[in-house]
């Protein structure tokens, strides 16, 4: 990981700015072998001529053969060690709509999906229902009552939203009730310590109620919950950096992660690639560090839609000369983790990196982005916390060590 300590002494402010764009997931592997992964079958020319000015690398989020979780993958982009810093997904989606959770509440991200006669799950995401459809079943969430605890359940995007318990002796220390896979039942909350049995009940009574509530309902007919945590008080990202950042993301829980490590949100219209770009281009005198987040990567790889994550990664490559005409001094290119659609899921492989920063990278002898070449390129194979003062060397922002 980035030694904090030494990134506080190091780090220096300056005029460059540093843009990370994270296209979720992007990284891939071939459907049959000897074929292209998903990256290397876009037609992606803005990309490309990066790749042959700039320098090609790939990364391991969490260790070798580790599958990361969104969460784990982030905060490692950002020089976090997820090992240390290991944070549920709840609180990331809580913060990413503005949702406060205390260091004694216990939030969960849940997702609403679809379950058989017999209570077994024939889809983790019900269809991934419209965010209207899945408000009006959070509605009626809402009025359920546990006795002892608070119970605040908000809408999110498509089928996820967020529940956050209060109450006196509460603890996160809690299993998942999603069991990652079709044909079995949602699992019960288990506590993971003895002082998580009394959270445990708690939870379990409100899954019994939510069930009774959405067993009528279609196609949403129960739900799951997963990441449950608190407020962790992270070190905060502007201070170890000597950055002032930005986060511009579609999807709330991506902003919650940035929001935890002390990034500002910025509101935008729209969902797509060129929107983004355009609510960068609004604040590019106001910050220094920009976070931009890809959904559509990851979830096309979870759909198992080999095209449909090219096409993304087309849209993006189309969309890039927006950006470019910014003048970042030093662009990232990367992904959080890997998802292939051939495994429908988040996976272990590496991370593909494209480093262009024209006044101070090293070019390598690779013109493509893709795996294979990011495998061979001047960057190397190496942890993904240690990207953030890889990015700071090249946009000059890092002293000298030592005599």
């Amino acid at each position: 990981m980035a030694d904090f300590e030494l990134m506080r002494t190091l780090a220096q402010s300056a005029k460059t700015k540093i843009v990370l764009l994270v296209m979720d997931g992007v990284g891939g592997m071939p459907v049959a072998p000897g074929g292209p992964t998903e990256l290397e079958a876009a037609q992606k020319p803005n990309f490309n001529r990066l790749a042959a000015e700039g320098c090609l690398g790939q990364m391991n989020p969490v260790g070798y053969g580790i599958t990361p979780g969104s969460g784990p993958g982030h905060l490692s982009l950002f020089g976090y060690d997820p090992l240390k810093f290991d944070i549920g997904r709840g609180v990331l989606e809580a913060f990413g709509i503005g949702v406060e959770v205390g260091s004694d509440d216990v939030a969960a991200r849940g997702n609403f999906c679809t379950v058989d006669s017999g209570g077994r799950i024939t889809d983790r995401r019900a269809g991934r229902i419209a965010t209207e459809a899945s408000s009006k079943l959070v509605e009626k969430l809402a009025k359920i009552k546990i006795p002892g605890v608070e119970m605040e359940v908000r809408p999110v995007k498509e089928h996820r939203f967020v529940v956050v318990m209060r109450g006196p002796g509460l603890s996160a220390c809690l299993t998942e009730t999603d069991p990652q896979k079709t044909g079995v039942p949602p699992l019960p909350v288990k506590a993971t310590d003895p002082k998580g049995e009394k959270t445990a009940k708690a939870f379990n009574e409100w899954i019994a109620q939510a069930g009774k509530i959405l067993a009528g309902e279609a196609p949403a007919n129960m739900l799951t919950l997963r990441g449950f945590s608190g407020d962790p008080r992270l070190p905060q990202f502007a201070d170890i950096f000597k950055v002032h950042p930005a986060c511009v993301a579609v999807y709330p829980m991506y902003r919650g992660v940035a929001k935890l490590v002390g990034m500002q949100g910025i509101a935008f219209e729209g969902d797509t690639p060129e929107d983004e770009f355009r609510a960068i281009a609004g604040i590019w005198n106001d910050f220094d560090f920009f976070f931009i987040h890809i959904k559509g990567t990851d979830s096309r790889g979870e759909d198992g839609d080999f095209d449909a994550k090219v096409k993304v990664i087309e849209k993006v490559d189309a969309a890039l000369p927006a950006l470019l005409a910014l003048k970042p001094d030093v662009l990232l290119v990367t992904g959080d983790h890997s998802t292939p659609a051939k495994l429908k899921s988040h996976s272990w492989h590496p991370v593909p990196l494209l480093l262009w920063a024209p006044e101070t990278a090293r070019p390598d002898a690779e013109t493509v982005f893709g795996e294979r070449m990011c495998a061979r390129g001047g960057l190397g194979t190496f942890p993904t916390p240690e990207l953030m003062p890889i990015a700071l060397a090249h946009a000059l922002r890092l002293a000298k060590y030592g005599a």
